[in-house]
């Protein structure tokens, strides 16, 4: 097994590796977020459990408070028949009943008017110590005439008639105690709404008016979701979805409703997983790309050293053969010395082609059909007379190049179509101009790639031969694009008809 193919079998097994442990982890952080919600949701539970019995309370002291309210009633009214029975009754005993019932008035603030509408009585002030009008001080004159407007404007006023022409007016207020039970029921809402909106189980809620379409109070809620009259709607449509509103009544025929969803904590772990994956996948993939780099780095370096020593092992031959060159011209060897002069040259092109990589070469714009001429004449000098080759170019067409390089890059390409057709088949390049860019495919008769491949064909030490390094692919890439800011790829390829290389290059 190669070293490609086992690389391969090595990232199936570590990616399966890695959907394990990721699965395992997510299943039983699912586990414990799923149990947290659990309990958050209990806490809710018995948070609008208590909501709905302290509205229950509220709802009860409020009808009792109604009940009192309306027993105030019907006292001031017995006492005001009272009052209007002492005026027309003659007998001692009915007189000292309803003397009994006045008397009894020692908690409701009352004024009686006579029909001219002047204070006449007085029941129940703390701050008027006088129960005669001749008596009463400027300041009790002020106050009595204060209590009276309010209770006007409340309209809490019985009429008695004292004879056919004449009428008197009781108005009257709330006892000290009533103010004190209404004070109470009062603090009693404000709390019930305080503990609505400040629950102990931190769930998102709002307080709403019978329409569900205001919001009377609101708590752990974004104050942007209620900025707008659309945003409050989609808000309770989705509360309504994840719970039943608690349906409250504080007064009768009053209706508030109590909408309330997920705490924040609760959705925040339900996506805790996700996130945490998300995060950790950044950053494997953030190491991976680092890693891969730091590696292609290193091997770039060894690249360069191979490189530049091969060129200089090159230099020392190649000046002693230019040397025996030109003691052969002294001797007069003329046959000899235009084939030595050929491979010579030969071997020049070779080392400037090494000392070239790992420095930034020049591009020079050149006839990119002689360069592919002048490569493939080389190679068919070289080649079995059973191969065929075929360049396709309708014009001459100039591209910035570096010939000395791309002249290695074709014959690398050519090298292996050769082997590939085992000496014997047609190499045929089309060369396409496409007004920015240059296309050049190079095609062979040979066996194939199979698509499996067509990648891992450019890595440095990949080879199908059994003496071959595995260089000569990934050298191509490396001058395509790296030097001629290009690129290279199988563009098609079927298994015992051949295969298509595509090179493209800027114009």
């Amino acid at each position: 097994m190669s070293i490609y193919a086992k690389k391969q079998s090595w990232k199936i097994v570590l990616f399966i590796a890695a959907i394990f442990i990721v699965g395992v982890s997510l299943w039983y952080t699912n586990l414990l977020v799923k149990k947290i919600a659990r309990e958050e949701r209990n806490k809710v539970k018995l948070w609008a459990d208590a909501i709905q019995k302290k509205a229950n309370l509220v709802t009860y002291t409020n009808e009792l408070f109604n009940k009192i309210k309306a027993e105030e009633r019907k006292r001031i009214e017995i006492w005001a028949n009272a009052t209007k029975m002492l005026s027309v009754t003659e007998t001692n005993a009915d007189l000292n009943f309803y003397l009994d019932v006045v008397k009894s008035n020692n908690t409701i603030p009352v004024i009686l008017l006579d029909d001219r509408g002047e204070i006449t009585s007085w029941l129940n002030f703390d701050s008027v110590k006088t129960s005669r009008k001749d008596s009463l001080t400027e300041y009790e004159k002020e106050y009595l005439q204060q209590q009276l407007s309010t209770m006007q404007f409340h309209q809490n006023v019985i009429e008695i008639d004292v004879l056919v022409t004449k009428k008197n007016y009781l108005y009257y207020t709330d006892s000290k105690l009533f103010s004190q039970i209404k004070n109470v029921l009062d603090d009693l809402i404000r709390s019930f709404i305080s503990e609505v909106v400040i629950n102990s189980a931190a769930a998102p809620v709002i307080f709403t008016n019978s329409k569900k379409d205001s919001i009377l109070a609101s708590g752990s809620i974004d104050t942007n979701l209620l900025k707008t009259e659309k945003s409050v709607t989609s808000l309770i449509s989705e509360m309504s979805i994840q719970n039943t509103p608690i349906e409250v009544e504080l007064a009768k025929g009053d209706k508030h409703f109590i909408f309330y969803k997920d705490s924040y904590l609760l959705t925040q772990l339900t996506y805790y997983p996700f996130i945490q994956f998300g995060i950790i996948g950044v950053f494997l993939l953030i190491a991976y790309t680092l890693f891969s780099t730091a590696r292609k780095a290193e091997q770039n370096q060894v690249w360069v050293g191979m490189a530049k020593e091969t060129a200089h092992q090159l230099g020392t031959p190649l000046s002693s053969l230019l040397a025996w060159l030109e003691l052969y011209k002294e001797r007069g060897k003329g046959n000899e010395i235009a084939e030595i002069e050929k491979d010579i040259m030969r071997l020049e092109t070779i080392t400037e082609r090494f000392s070239k990589i790992g420095s930034q070469p020049i591009l020079i714009k050149d006839n990119i059909n002689a360069v592919l001429f002048d490569s493939v004449n080389y190679m068919r000098s070289r080649t079995s007379s059973k191969v065929e080759f075929t360049i396709n170019s309708k014009s001459d067409i100039m591209v910035p190049l570096n010939v000395p390089l791309f002249e290695w890059a074709i014959e690398n390409l050519v090298r292996n179509a050769v082997d590939a057709m085992t000496g014997v088949g047609a190499i045929t390049i089309d060369v396409s101009d496409q007004t920015q860019f240059v296309y050049i495919d190079i095609n062979d008769t040979g066996k194939g790639i199979s698509k499996s491949r067509f990648k891992t064909i450019f890595e440095p030490g990949f080879t199908t031969k059994k003496r071959g390094w595995g260089l000569g692919l990934s050298l191509t890439k490396r001058i395509i694009e790296n030097y001629h800011s290009g690129k290279i790829f199988v563009k098609n390829s079927e298994i015992d008809k051949g295969a298509t290389f595509r090179i493209v290059l800027n114009k």
